[in-house]
């Protein structure tokens, strides 16, 4: 089931060439399933920024993508949507905490 699109449209498109490669190895991690290295991995997205498609709570999960040289978990994520987690429907990046996206080309 592919994500819903919100009557916006879907976020602007990155490719994953185009990421750091912090988060090339977080979504690889997402993809196999863990383990992941922050206990808020994988936890229940909320959308309240409403920036993704509007979807059911629950079908969004966030992940820390690590920031080089931050001491906390940095603003970067990667939130994925789908019935199961390790094979989602489409993640989207963030580098500003929430306050922008790019849909990751599949």
């Amino acid at each position: 089931m592919a994500a819903p699109v919100h009557a916006r449209g879907l976020p602007p498109t990155v490719a994953r060439a185009e990421l750091p490669p912090e988060a090339r190895a977080t979504e690889q991690l997402i993809r196999s399933g863990g383990p992941f290295p922050y206990a808020k991995d994988g936890t229940v997205f909320g959308n309240r920024e409403r920036l993704l498609p509007l979807t059911p709570r629950g079908y969004y999960r966030e992940y820390t993508v690590k920031t080089p040289g931050s001491r906390d978990r940095g603003a970067r994520r990667i939130v994925c949507g789908g019935r199961q987690p390790a094979v989602p429907d489409a993640c989207f990046y963030t580098d500003d905490h929430y306050a922008s996206f790019r849909r990751i080309a599949p």
